[in-house]
């Protein structure tokens, strides 16, 4: 039976007021937060209770073949976008009514970008044209950011009528393009132009943000090379609170937008660079980078911020000589007494798969270690046999680490290269991918104002036990992700509702969506968690079809205006399911 309990929480639910959680110490409480701003006026956090639970769901479009990645809702039609990424193809459901949505099913029809690209002259062959990536609506268009092939060639953003779903432009942008959103005020498409290597990094395009303005087409695109070593702005970078790692990168090469957010005046849009654990903001007036800024690290050494660092030993959230670097996917944006917060789901991610076939010199040049073949992620019961010269650096306390059982610190997956940049000539602190958490960022000061520290692990391990952090695909393992970013946070959306905003939190690995009130920046309050998975089943096909979604990535929110009834929904995209599930957001008002 799938987990789809409505759950209810009054005030702030931190790490300090969760139960413990099975074997092992759980650390000290940590201190109470300070007070922060005040929410809207006139609404208090208990004027409402609000909730989700599955409307709809539809057949999946594929298990385990990154389908129903993104998701995008259009009002006028009440069409439901969700990008089937690698076969080129978005497909469309009707949701024009409570009814459709409770009968979402197989799609309305699919959309072949590829074939519509050659039949309008924009490409002569389909085979030059790579994955699908992102789509957004506003007004009547619909835009789909496409990748070339190969992904390192420049790619595009193809524009839809949303009415007739016909063809209308197909704009030139930089290579890559990961994600796409339009501006508040419609005018604009801002486009995150990730600009990956090649495997084996002979080819690594510059990062870039292309901004489209909708009237015309045009394109503005916003470089990063001003910040490359002897450029004009190179000293502005907050090395001591990011990380640069690229094969014989520079800046703009190593620099990868990875998602967009804009704040709500439209001039002004926050970048996240995940592999650097960095935020670009830009200014979309003059088109150019107001500045870099480094998120720091996540110290899991401090009471609150407790995490399971090993697999296949039950629940054994600890405290660890270990530092998360925040690297966020999915980021957010919304304005509070006139200040804006940007808010981050902080999955975590490597350079790993572009390393295979990077030779030794350039490999060890670059802080990576050479075992075979170029690498990055390492534990420390490896480090041993295949860094052995890394190990020798080690604290006492880590390499004693090294040589002990499973359950200890010796089998957590960390950064090779951002652990020896971020040490002295003792290692005395590893550096992790993700945060495990979400967080929010004052950014007029670049200072964040609140973390979920061990929240997500805490929540899913009180309800799943030994079954906590598992994986999304594979055989049926508790535990399995612990040594590598636990439930992995990666999509996230915001919702307004009654003068409130909540946010929305997808886990990709464990599954499930997490809702927080966040009115409050300073002290957001924990709402519920919601997984529409079987979790005693192992993923696969015959589990998806039985009701399980399996690798949430995209989410969107749809306000009580913009649906077809006047209840707010959330609709989140299953990569690994390839399921598009419709959740009402239930609201009862207390006054």
């Amino acid at each position: 039976m799938l987990a789809k309990t409505k759950t209810w929480f009054l005030g702030a639910l931190s790490a300090a007021v969760l139960a413990a959680c099975g074997g092992g110490d759980d650390g000290q409480p940590g201190a109470p937060g300070a007070p922060g701003a005040q929410g809207a006026p006139g609404v208090d956090a208990v004027s409402q209770l609000v909730s989700i639970s599955v409307e709809g769901r539809s057949q999946s479009q594929g298990y385990n073949v990154s389908a129903a990645e993104i998701v995008a809702f259009e009002k006028t039609t009440g069409r439901i976008f969700t990008v089937n990424a690698q076969s080129g193809k978005i497909d469309y459901f009707d949701a024009s009514s409570a009814a459709k949505i409770a009968a979402l099913g197989n799609p309305a029809g699919s959309i072949d970008l590829r074939a519509l690209m050659v039949a309008n002259g924009v490409v002569g062959s389909a085979a030059v044209v790579g994955a699908a990536n992102s789509v957004a609506t506003r007004g009547n268009l619909v835009a789909v950011a496409v990748e070339a092939n190969p992904k390192t060639d420049n790619g595009w953003v193809v524009f839809l009528s949303a009415s007739t779903l016909g063809f209308l432009r197909a704009v030139p942008v930089g290579a890559l393009p990961d994600m796409l959103t339009f501006t508040p005020d419609g005018t604009k498409v801002l486009v995150a132009n990730e600009g990956e290597p090649n495997v084996g990094y002979t080819v690594d395009p510059e990062g870039s943000v292309s901004v489209i303005t909708v009237s015309d087409y045009s394109v503005a695109t916003i470089r990063f090379t001003d910040f490359n070593a002897g450029g004009p702005r190179h000293a502005e970078l907050p090395l001591s609170k990011m990380v640069l790692s690229g094969v014989g990168a520079s800046v703009a090469q190593d620099l990868e937008p990875e998602y967009i957010a804009v704040r709500a005046d439209s001039r002004e849009a926050y970048v996240s660079l995940q592999e650097a654990s960095a935020i670009a903001v830009l200014d979309l007036t003059s088109h150019t980078v107001k500045k870099i800024v480094g998120m720091g690290f996540k110290d899991f050494s401090i009471p609150g911020n407790e995490l399971d660092v090993s697999r296949n030993d039950g629940v054994n959230l600890k405290t660890w000589p270990v530092m998360g670097m925040y690297q966020p996917d999915a980021i957010a944006a919304y304005t509070v007494n006139g200040r804006t917060y940007v808010v981050t789901a902080n999955e975590g991610d490597s350079r790993e798969d572009w390393l295979a076939g990077v030779g030794q010199a350039a490999c060890e040049a670059a802080g990576y270690y050479f075992s075979g073949q170029c690498r990055d992620e390492i534990t420390l019961r490896d480090a041993v046999t295949m860094a052995p010269a890394f190990a020798a650096t080690l604290s006492g306390e880590l390499a004693a680490y090294s040589a002990s059982s499973d359950a200890t610190l010796g089998r957590m997956t960390f950064s090779y290269s951002a652990t020896k940049q971020k040490n002295g000539a003792t290692v005395t602190r590893l550096y992790a991918y993700g945060g495990r958490s979400f967080a929010i960022w004052d950014m007029q000061t670049g200072e964040r104002v609140f973390d979920s520290a061990s929240d997500f692990e805490r929540i899913t391990a009180n309800r799943y036990g030994n079954l906590f952090n598992q994986d999304h695909n594979g055989a049926l393992t508790g535990d399995r992700r612990s040594n590598s970013k636990g439930p992995e946070p990666e999509g996230l959306t915001l919702g307004q509702i009654n003068g409130r905003t909540y946010a929305f939190i997808g886990l990709e690995r464990m599954g499930g969506v997490m809702v927080y009130d966040v009115s409050n920046p300073n002290a957001p309050s924990f709402v519920q968690y919601l997984n529409n998975r079987d979790v005693n089943v192992a993923p696969n096909a015959a589990a998806v079809a039985a009701g399980s979604d399996l690798g949430p990535e995209g989410l969107t929110f749809v306000s009580a205006a913009d649906s077809p009834d006047n209840m707010p929904r959330l609709i989140v995209g299953n990569e690994v399911s390839g399921t598009t599930t419709v959740y009402r957001v239930n609201v009862t008002p207390l006054r």
